[in-house]
């Protein structure tokens, strides 16, 4: 058996060609169409024929996705692909069976299979790519909800006290592009030419000004974690704070906490925290 396997993101169609046994016989990626959803079929369909024969294709996409009916309700990163019924207009151009879900759902469903989550009755699973991306798996099957939105994060308003907007949803504070803005001001470069590879290649490299931008964006990420359940992320630390979280090479807030006797949480009691929350909160 071979089936063609996309993951169609904001940026880039990753796409390979696989077997039954998930082994991947070939593999590539485009960039991904950003003007109309007939190109984005026309795309695929370019790749559907660079790879034929194949039996069927299997889609991973963002936004809220009906895998019964093949539509796209909502298109999140496209917002092109809103109120279209992909499946019925890529099967004109590609005439074999085609399953189609939302991105993270797929990445829960695959760490339940394959993954970290094997052996585990409920998890979650959160993708950053252009926007941020969950996945929540119950009683080891994946929980779609009512309108197959369960799980979706990217519009969380990380502010209380602001609308919402696009620089107070989760998803485009704390994304990747925001990262790539971030690194980009850091080296003096032009944002369209940085995308997550050039960074994260950065970060492997132990280059300074990625390493400073990545310590960055995952404290802006705490916060926005911290803000969504209504607390108040703060740079300084005084009499009126609740907790301070204290990573590798803490220094003078820490000082200042033991000082005022103001609990220290870690990082691992941090995420425990707030994983504990949010089980109560469902």
């Amino acid at each position: 058996m071979r089936v063609l396997v996309l993951d169609i993101g904001g940026t880039f169609i990753k796409y390979a060609c696989m077997d039954e046994a998930m082994r991947f016989l070939e593999r590539g990626k485009i960039q991904t169409p950003q003007v109309s959803r007939e190109s984005l079929v026309e795309a695929l369909g370019q790749i559907y024929d660079s790879l034929l024969p194949l039996d069927g294709i299997a889609i991973a996409m963002p936004g809220i996705i009906d895998p019964e009916e093949g539509y796209c309700s909502m298109g999140g990163a496209l917002e092109y692909n809103t109120g279209f019924h992909l499946r019925r207009h890529l099967r004109r151009r590609c005439p074999v069976n085609i399953s189609m879900e939302n991105d993270a759902k797929c990445a829960a469903l695959a760490e339940a299979a394959a993954g970290s989550l094997r052996d585990v009755d409920d998890g979650f699973v959160l993708i950053f790519g252009t926007m941020i991306g969950g996945g929540y798996i119950k009683d080891r099957r994946l929980h779609r909800g009512r309108h197959f939105s369960a799980g979706e994060v990217s519009y969380l308003v990380t502010d209380r006290d602001s609308m919402a907007g696009y620089g107070t949803v989760w998803g485009n504070r704390c994304g990747t592009p925001h990262l790539c803005r971030m690194y980009a001001q850091q080296k003096g470069l032009d944002p369209t030419g940085v995308d997550g590879v050039q960074v994260f290649e950065a970060v492997n490299r132990q280059d300074t000004d990625a390493l400073v931008c990545l310590e960055r964006f995952t404290r802006e990420e705490a916060a926005a974690l911290i803000e969504a359940r209504g607390g108040k992320a703060s740079g300084s630390v005084s009499k009126k704070t609740t907790y301070v979280v204290a990573g590798e090479n803490a220094g003078s807030k820490l000082r200042k906490a033991n000082e005022l006797n103001i609990p220290v949480l870690t990082e691992a009691e941090f995420a425990a925290m707030l994983e504990k929350e949010s089980g109560e909160e469902r």
